[in-house]
């Protein structure tokens, strides 16, 4: 649990890790944009998102670590399946795009993150789909 000093300060290091963690992930994306496999650009995408989620539920920011837990699943079934194709990369652009700009929307005296979920349903269910998942995992907050 934070104090009243601790929160501040960890929230504005988690914005900023936040940020660099995006920007790695953006990186990773061009890579797998120009060969699908690219087992190494894989595993940075995961390792980004396991980290954010990490440091997100570390924080209470429930939206961004249920979509970080959704998005980290759904990335392994793809790989496993070896369904990465133009399609998937660009929806998981998206979704990197979507996180950023939740990201940018955390309040920074509270650290909440309130917001509707549409989007982010329907980009993890467009995602789960073009992988050829049966559906998306739950993106709540255990």
């Amino acid at each position: 649990m934070f104090n009243g000093k601790t929160r501040p300060l960890a929230l504005a290091d988690f914005l900023i890790e936040a940020q660099v963690l995006l920007t790695t992930a953006e990186e990773c994306l061009s890579h797998l944009k120009l060969i699908h496999d690219d087992e190494d650009a894989i595993n940075c995408m995961l390792g980004t998102l396991s980290k954010l989620e990490r440091r997100a539920k570390a924080l209470a920011i429930t939206p961004v670590a249920g979509f970080c837990r959704a998005l980290r699943a759904l990335l392994k079934q793809a790989n496993s399946l070896g369904t990465l194709r133009d399609k998937t990369v660009a929806t998981l652009r998206d979704c990197f795009s979507l996180l950023a700009w939740q990201v940018e929307l955390i309040d920074l005296k509270t650290g909440q993150l309130v917001l509707d979920d549409t989007e982010q349903v329907m980009l993890i269910a467009t995602f789960a789909a073009q992988i050829g998942a049966p559906s998306g995992p739950p993106m709540a907050n255990e």
